[in-house]
């Protein structure tokens, strides 16, 4: 699930489709039929998803206002993370191969495909993707059978320009506005830890335990909030302090979650998606809308504000 602006990109593995919702109503705008579709992120009124079959893997490209799909890049590989650079015009699909790691460049402006090579292993895996503000770096989260690590890219080279042993397999990464990354690990000993890096120093500053077996991370626009997906609840989490300061009750289990200017957006294993409000300096009005679409109901909810 991806958001860009007014629009939310929902993929479906179970039911081969990709659907555009509207991102204040979360009425259904647009869909298309996509054979196992995965990872996703949306830039530019475009969303690039990884899709795949037994004899077919690629990177779709759907306009997200006509539901059209424009263009595909045909890949090696099943797509298991994706990012886009801050413009738009370059999209990186992570990669997991026979033998090591990689990831697929697409310069969406010269319609031409690259690649980076991360790291051999035959047990590895890019868990997450994300790129920094600049548009320079790109930060590849990567786990295998013996421990977990933060590969950092230099992308005017397209090498690897360093890494930091993490620990646990890793579910979640972020990039926070200060030079911070944030690194979700599960375990079935240490359960769900978020790491605070120093991308600066590149190294570890703080650890903190915050759920028993989460799945996914994602930060707020003003990067002062984390939401961790746990097994039945989506936990906050003050990025200043990184103390939990609520937690979000799903009706359904929560199986990703995505963040816009002013909304968390919750989907469930049962198909539904429900949108909270997110804290701002004044008191937000309660508002509720039913979508038209038997997809997700809209409800709004006012958290607490942040400690």
């Amino acid at each position: 699930m991806s958001v860009d602006g007014d629009t939310l990109v929902v993929t479906n593995y179970g039911d081969h489709n990709v659907v555009m919702l509207d991102a204040n109503s979360l009425a259904v705008t647009g869909g298309v039929a996509a054979r196992e579709p995965s990872a996703v992120v949306v830039a530019n009124d475009r969303a690039h998803v990884g899709v795949a079959s037994a004899n077919y893997d690629a990177v779709a490209v759907i306009d997200v206002r006509t539901s059209a799909v424009i263009a595909s890049y045909p890949l090696s590989f099943n797509v298991t993370a994706m990012a886009a650079s801050p413009d738009g015009k370059r999209v990186y699909a992570g990669r997991t191969g026979d033998g090591g790691i990689d990831v697929s460049v697409i310069d969406t402006a010269a319609d031409r495909v690259g690649t980076i090579y991360l790291a051999k292993g035959d047990d590895a895996n890019i868990d997450a993707l994300r790129v920094d503000a600049s548009g320079r770096r790109l930060y590849a989260a990567v786990s295998d059978a013996r421990s977990s690590r933060l590969i950092v890219v230099d992308l005017e080279t397209g090498r690897v320009n360093r890494s930091l042993e993490v620990g646990d397999a890793i579910r979640g990464l972020e990039i926070g506005l200060d030079s911070t990354a944030y690194v979700l690990t599960s375990d079935l000993n240490d359960r769900g830890v978020v790491h605070a890096i120093d991308l600066v120093a590149n190294r570890i500053v703080a650890s903190v335990p915050v759920a028993s077996a989460p799945t996914q991370l994602a930060l707020s626009v003003d990067g002062t909030r984390a939401y961790v997906v746990d097994y039945d609840h989506v936990i906050v989490l003050s990025t200043e302090t990184l103390t939990v300061v609520d937690t979000i009750a799903v009706g359904e289990r929560p199986s990703c979650v995505a963040v816009g200017v002013d909304r968390l957006y919750v989907a469930d294993t049962a198909g539904g998606v429900t949108a909270y409000s997110v804290p701002a300096p004044a008191p937000m009005l309660f508002a509720s809308m039913v979508a038209a679409n038997p997809l997700a109901a809209l409800e709004i909810r006012e958290l607490e504000p942040a400690v």
